[in-house]
């Protein structure tokens, strides 16, 4: 059998012909296409078990996934995601990619939340005005509790950073963080 020319050996007349040969994707890209799947599946198996029960993929692919759970090795781990990764180019992944976003982005929404009620901490403690701020976004808060935490909080910070207990400035956290709505 005579060796197969290279795309650069190929005339205009020629392509028609060899067309077949250059129309599949090349052995990088498989290999590329081939580590995505297992990074989905690494995601998809950090999933609760729960949220991966109620996916619409095959039970191949669940089996796998639980399989690579239970699995010590950092060699059984590898072998089993390129399983993992085989069993998805066969299957429809778009229920997993659904699901590995949502979790990042309900963990997005809780750091945000986070960094919103670390931010209204310090207003609060910093200015007695931020208070009125507060009560006008959120009109259901118990306004004297809110102001005994904010009492308690500066009292704590104009101690002495040996005798600050730290108990005032994480019960006003915890407070705000309740209060805030999750989106």
């Amino acid at each position: 059998m005579p060796p197969q020319p290279s795309p650069d050996d190929v005339d205009a007349v020629d392509a028609p012909a060899l067309s077949p040969l250059f129309d599949r994707p090349s052995k990088t890209r498989r290999k590329a296409e081939s580590h995505e799947l297992q990074e989905l599946g690494e995601a998809a198996a950090a999933l609760p078990d729960a949220r991966l029960a109620s996916l619409q993929v095959s039970e191949g692919l669940l089996d796998a996934i639980k399989a690579y759970k239970k699995t010590r090795t950092h060699e059984g781990k590898r072998r089993q995601m390129q399983y993992i990764g085989k069993l998805m180019r066969r299957d429809d992944i778009e229920p997993i990619r659904q699901a590995v976003t949502d979790m990042e982005l309900g963990r997005a929404q809780d750091s945000l939340a986070l960094h919103r009620a670390e931010r209204w901490r310090a207003e609060l403690i910093a200015d007695d005005g931020a208070v009125t701020r507060w009560t006008e976004q959120h009109p259901d808060t118990d306004v004297q509790q809110l102001r005994s935490l904010i009492r308690a909080a500066r009292k704590d910070a104009s101690l002495t950073p040996e005798k600050r207990s730290g108990r005032a400035f994480r019960d006003l956290f915890q407070f705000l963080k309740q209060q805030e709505p999750r989106e």
